[in-house]
């Protein structure tokens, strides 16, 4: 994907959750409605990196989890307007699919083990949604979609590996592209498009139960990705799925 494609599509989400926040500060066609509430989530993450050349991968499982808040703030006909935030702790990454030809686990000759590799990638996480739920508002269940901007900021990163670089066995390797291996992430901000769909159950008096699946696709690189450097691209795309539970601060 070019980066002037990437630009328009991250344009497209920010622009999405910009304009909803004008519609929720003062709600003027439908029903105006002023809820907030607060709380937690957690959830697991199945991610990848789409390098440039081709790196072959399984999903590389990671938790995820922090505080979510929600502000409700229209009904338009049968539609419920809101805007939410969150701020997690991610572990993203990926996970070496080391095959041969006929899709055979490759033996390192020094250990005699097949070989593995894997890489996790912590982030702080701030994803931006445009929310809109159908269904019962004040008790029971509601479908809902929302989708955004993400941003993520770099903490730190691990390597599981069983065997030496230096000894790799590249001979019987169908995918021997190794770079990513030895190479640091360089490029500290992420930043993508994040969109799920969901239920929502609420329990008067005891909050808002939330049960989601979502997809990332990352805009950024992890690695820089001019014509002097290995990768062309690198970036996060993940598959989550999450459970929340909110709480009522103000109500309508």
């Amino acid at each position: 994907m070019s980066s002037i494609r990437k630009s328009r599509l991250f344009r497209c989400a920010l622009m999405t959750f910009v304009i909803s926040i004008p519609l929720c500060v003062k709600a003027q066609v439908g029903e105006h409605r002023d809820d907030l509430s607060v709380g937690v989530n957690a959830g697991y993450a199945l991610s990848t990196v789409g390098f440039t050349p081709k790196v072959s991968q399984y999903q590389h499982g990671g938790i995820t989890g922090g505080f979510t808040v929600k502000y409700v703030c229209e009904k338009y006909f049968n539609s419920i307007c809101s805007v939410m935030a969150e701020l997690n702790y991610a572990s993203m990454g990926w996970k070496e699919r080391i095959l041969d030809p006929k899709d055979e686990k490759v033996v390192n000759p020094t250990s005699g083990m097949p070989e593995e590799y894997s890489r996790t990638i912590n982030y702080i996480q701030m994803p931006f949604f445009a929310h809109l739920a159908w269904g019962k508002e004040k008790k029971g269940a509601q479908f809902f979609f929302q989708a955004g901007p993400q941003f993520g900021l770099y903490l730190g990163e691990s390597t599981k590996k069983n065997f030496n670089i230096e000894t790799a066995n590249l001979t019987d390797r169908s995918n021997k592209t190794i770079a990513q291996d030895t190479m640091s992430v360089e490029r500290k901000f992420d930043y993508g498009i994040a969109a799920g769909m969901g239920v929502e159950y609420t329990m008067p008096g005891l909050g808002h139960f939330l049960l989601e699946g979502r997809y990332y696709y990352g805009l950024g690189n992890i690695y820089n990705a001019t014509k002097r450097d290995y990768f062309a691209k690198s970036n996060h795309g993940s598959i989550v799925i999450k459970v929340a539970y909110l709480f009522d601060l103000k109500k309508k």
